[in-house]
């Protein structure tokens, strides 16, 4: 308890340190604002003192102008953030992710309001603020984001007094008070608090700044302190914190196994951010921040530095007696004419009895003529306007030393002036963007340190494998894994992309990986820029032909037409030889559609032949059959002639044999058997 009380009595004479440190630039900055804003233009006493005696008090503001002048030329050259690797680990391709992050961030959290707004604040009054906070990226998610939120009210913003850096990012200790009543105390801090509403432990504190009888301060109390965190060198370059290192059990593994080894170990200082919230007597919140900056950004105005002491100044503040000066002699030559006499006519006494109709109604209505009587005829009396002539001069002198002080003129207000030709003008325009560029500068300087604390913050809030919506330059929306593996694809025709093997070929944005710096640029926004090319590139084909081939399809991708992006292309096509990708695709498509069905009628021939082979060789088989019976027949009937032949033939060698035996048997010869006449064995 003792340990929280020297805290908060500490976060009190901050405070007070801060307080004192700023109070010059607040009160100049606060009577800026009511001069130039709400018109608080005359001194109260000399207003009061006119009001009563009834004469003229009038404001002619001409600051605005001014400053709506500035605000709105940086509206329209909006600084923009550019990330870029910084070391040898960093990649090219998560570098364009952190870009797309970054922008998603902006436009989701509408950071162009909070741009404008501290722009408009710095202008006005010397100094602007908005910060960084993270948030839920949905109402039912547990993923966060972060969001870049504006500061409506810059004097509720207290900075470091012992801040010197242009941009403050060196700031160590911050406010961010805030007023609340009874009850919207209650709402939101009831049961965070030890000490209620009406302990006697406020006594102390009732009519200062953290207490009044129905309102309380609530800070944010911001501290940076610097400390030192040891790391370690890997042997594949790698460095970790010694505390990542022992926290992760896949890397102690291999530190176990002899596959991770340390090749060097230092301290490096770093800082640690914690965000207290609190009243004038105890802490309410505590919180540690993951960042190294205080997520708070000023903007400043004119910034000058007098003995150690900075000072703020607006744009009009060097102003303000000129603008009172115009106010007086335009108020004084109002008065002066007011005062003068309004009788048109003078005349003797009675000379407008007669007709005194037309006479009454002569200032109102046009007659044909007018009556008198007597001998003297009325006059005609001129308005003297030389009284007012010294006022109205004054007032015009005036109002040259507003323009003068400020460094705009007429051209830079859009007014005519006494230049004749367009240069002339386009150089005085120049001239009067020159005199203010430090505020469209310092505006640069501020979202180059809201990136830098993006880009310490992205690598914790998107710690893990994670789905994240990006946003390109020109507004195109696309969702990218980070922290892990993924497939690429051929950006051309949308396909994956595959090595020689086959295999397809991952990629992987680790956003915890590599360090990442950034450069901010000024200028037109991407919608002006690409309007002012478009003018250009019509001119250049006016003024050279035969370049369209060549400069046609970017002007139609620069023309804000519905379907100019597919014109592009296929103007794109033409003009190379080659086809639209959604047209390459279809053709590749309808070629693998005809491979299939050439494939297809190769099979089915194959079949068909193969089908009428068989149909043939059937055919062939019974010719081969018929051929063959006709064949054995005619064999046979050749072998049975030939048998009958033969039979006949050893018929008649029988017989004769016979023959011859019996004739000798008759002559009582002896009979001999003759082998070569066939038997009835044979």
């Amino acid at each position: 308890m003792a340990e929280k009380d020297d805290l908060v009595r500490h976060a009190r004479e901050a405070y007070e340190h801060c307080k004192s440190a700023e109070q010059h630039n607040r009160r100049t900055a606060l009577e800026d604002v009511l001069f130039a804003r709400k018109g608080e233009q005359w001194p109260a006493d000399i207003r009061a003192q006119r009001i009563r005696e009834g004469r003229p008090c009038l404001t002619i503001n001409k600051l605005p102008a001014f400053i709506r002048q500035v605000v709105n030329d940086s509206r329209q050259n909006k600084p923009g953030i550019k990330v870029h690797p910084a070391d040898s680990r960093a990649d090219p391709g998560t570098a364009e992710v952190i870009n797309g992050i970054i922008r998603n961030i902006e436009y989701t959290s509408n950071a162009d309001v909070a741009y404008d707004t501290a722009i408009e604040s710095a202008v006005t009054g010397g100094f602007g603020y908005w910060r960084i906070v993270t948030q839920y990226s949905f109402d039912d998610a547990f993923d966060m984001d972060l969001a870049v939120k504006r500061v409506a009210n810059p004097f509720s913003i207290y900075g470091d007094p012992n801040s010197s850096e242009a941009d403050s990012s060196d700031w160590d200790v911050a406010f961010v008070v805030d007023r609340l009543s009874e009850g919207q105390f209650k709402r939101q801090y009831g049961n965070s608090t030890r000490v209620n509403w009406d302990d006697d432990a406020w006594n102390g504190l009732i009519g200062t700044d953290w207490r009044t009888d129905s309102h309380v301060l609530v800070a944010e109390y911001w501290t940076r302190e610097e400390i030192e965190r040891p790391i370690v060198l890997l042997q594949d370059g790698t460095v970790l914190s010694r505390e990542a290192l022992e926290g992760d059990p896949d890397l102690q593994a291999l530190a176990a196994a002899g596959a991770l080894q340390v090749h060097g170990e230092r301290l490096a200082k770093s800082h640690k951010v914690r965000q207290r919230i609190m009243s004038g007597l105890e802490v309410l919140e505590d919180n540690d921040w993951l960042g190294r900056y205080i997520p708070i950004v000023p903007v400043y105005g004119d910034e000058f530095d007098i003995e150690g002491r900075r000072y703020f100044r607006s744009l009009i503040h060097n102003a303000i007696d000129a603008q009172r000066m115009f106010n007086y002699w335009r108020t004084n030559a109002t008065e002066l004419v007011a005062l003068a006499p309004k009788v048109p006519f003078i005349g003797r006494k009675g000379a407008f009895d007669h007709d005194q109709e037309r006479w009454q109604t002569a200032n109102t209505r046009s007659h044909a003529y007018l009556e008198y009587e007597g001998p003297e005829m009325p006059q005609r009396q001129p308005l003297d306007m030389g009284a007012a002539a010294g006022s109205l001069q004054e007032a015009l002198n005036a109002n040259d030393d507003i323009k003068s002080i400020i460094g705009m003129h007429d051209a830079s207000l859009g007014a005519r002036s006494n230049e004749a030709s367009g240069r002339a003008i386009l150089a005085r325009q120049r001239e009067g963007d020159v005199s203010t560029f430090h505020f469209i500068d310092n505006l640069a300087r501020a979202i180059r340190h809201t990136g830098r604390i993006l880009i310490d913050l992205i690598p914790h809030i998107y710690n893990g494998p994670r789905i994240v919506r990006i946003l390109g330059e020109n507004g195109k929306v696309e969702n990218r894994p980070v922290n892990q593996q993924y497939p690429q694809v051929d950006p051309r025709t949308g396909q994956p992309l595959q090595d020689p093997a086959g295999n397809p070929v991952l990629a992987i944005h680790d956003l915890n990986a590599g360090k990442y710096d950034l450069t901010v640029t000024t200028g037109p926004s991407y919608t002006t820029r690409r309007e002012e090319a478009a003018v250009a590139m019509t001119e250049l084909i006016r003024a050279f032909p035969p370049a369209a081939p060549i400069v046609g399809p970017e002007l139609a991708k620069n023309l804000d037409w519905p379907g100019a992006d597919r014109i592009a292309d296929k103007m794109e096509a033409q003009a190379s030889g080659q086809l639209p990708p959604e047209l390459q695709q279809q053709i590749e498509a309808g070629k693998q559609r005809l491979q299939q069905l050439e494939q297809e009628n190769a099979r089915l021939k194959a079949d068909q032949s193969q089908g009428q082979a068989f149909i043939q060789s059937q055919e062939r088989m019974k010719i081969m059959e018929i051929q063959s019976d006709e064949r054995v027949a005619a064999l046979k009937a050749e072998a049975d002639a030939r048998i009958a032949v033969m039979k006949a033939e050893s018929d008649a060698r029988i017989a004769a044999y016979k023959a011859e035996l019996a004739a000798r048997a008759k002559a009582g010869g002896p009979v001999l058997m003759d082998s070569s006449v066939p038997t009835a064995d044979h």
